[in-house]
């Protein structure tokens, strides 16, 4: 018995240590988000756009896009919401994959994700370059579902979650930083979790 509360009580440490300043457990999975909710009937007329400072533009379709490598990725997720998941296992096609397709140019910098609706967010290259960062298609063995972002969402789990954009149909590489949706209405222009980066004021 002695034992077992000493298992408890260093997997309850071992998730303290996992979890950001101002952030609760969830064992759900909430939906937030701004706009409709794409339901897509017709797969060929999604595709995934890579634009921006690359020397030739490149349109993926979704068949081609499924037939990309993919591997699974483990992580933790934080929502600027204050919730936090963890154990998260996904499968999706790694950034390094993705950028096999197109040729920056030398002024890229930064990143801009571009979904349905119109919406928008921005990172760092480096960021997105990160051997963390990927294009999902599951979650826990599961296809996304469309309030999830099927059929693909970005994934940059060190940053807060408004920066893995659900339903994701371009990226585009910029040379300077700017804001995307949610940081032109008060988010910040970062979101590092673990510095309670969550909005233009912290």
């Amino acid at each position: 018995m002695e034992m077992e509360w000493k298992r408890a009580d260093e997997a309850q440490a071992d998730h303290a240590s996992r979890v950001p300043p101002g952030q609760r457990l969830t064992a759900g999975f909430p939906v937030l988000h701004h706009g409709e909710v794409p339901y897509y009937r017709d797969m060929g007329k999604w595709d995934l756009r890579l634009f921006g400072l690359v020397e030739d533009e490149t349109v993926i379709s979704y068949g081609d896009f499924m037939k990309l490598p993919m591997r699974e990725f483990g992580n933790d997720i934080h929502c600027v919401t204050t919730w936090s998941k963890l154990d998260n296992r996904w499968d999706g096609v790694p950034v390094a994959v993705i950028m096999e397709k197109v040729k920056l140019k030398p002024e890229a910098k930064f990143v801009m994700l571009h979904a349905e609706e119109g919406w928008t967010t921005n990172l760092p290259l480096e960021d997105f370059l990160r051997e963390t960062s990927f294009l999902a298609v599951r979650h826990n063995g599961e296809l996304l579902t469309p309030d999830h972002g099927y059929p693909v969402r970005m994934v940059v789990p060190h940053l807060y979650f408004w920066k893995s954009a659900k339903w994701l149909r371009g990226i585009e590489f910029l040379a300077a930083d700017k804001p995307g949706f949610w940081e032109r209405n008060g988010y910040h222009m970062y979101g590092d979790p673990w510095k309670s980066e969550r909005y233009d004021f912290d």
